[in-house]
């Protein structure tokens, strides 16, 4: 098992920014890749970026590419999701999951979180 926590959830204006971050009880996560997934009210869960073990792959959904950096600090068994320049589109739950590939298909992670919840909006 390797319980995960996401934070940084909240409200943020349109062109405002939000830093959600994901960290993971004991010291598992550097084994793991890691994806951050979002699922907006009535859609389908969707990828919005991942990271590999070690962080030499990085891949971003063409939606929040040039406005989301992901990165990993796995001294400190987490990992980060900088959003700047949030759109209304951004607003979902966002989940992090944790397996052993990077990749945006939700089917091939083991371990998510519970969410957090990201609002844009004026």
């Amino acid at each position: 098992q390797l319980p995960l926590v996401e934070s940084g959830g909240g409200w943020a204006r349109p062109e405002g920014s939000l830093r959600l971050s994901c960290a993971a009880s004991g010291s598992g996560l550097p084994y793991y890749a890691i994806g951050w997934f979002r699922q907006a009210p009535g859609k389908e869960r969707e990828g919005v970026a991942c990271i590999s073990r070690g962080g030499g792959y990085i891949e971003y959904a063409d939606s929040v590419k040039g406005r989301f950096t992901l990165s990993r600090d796995d001294t400190k068994n987490t990992v980060s999701l900088q959003m700047n320049s949030l759109k209304p589109e951004d607003t979902a739950v966002y989940y992090c999951a944790a397996g052993s590939k990077a990749t945006l298909a939700d089917v091939e992670y083991d371990y998510w979180g519970q969410g957090t919840q990201v609002t844009v909006s004026s």
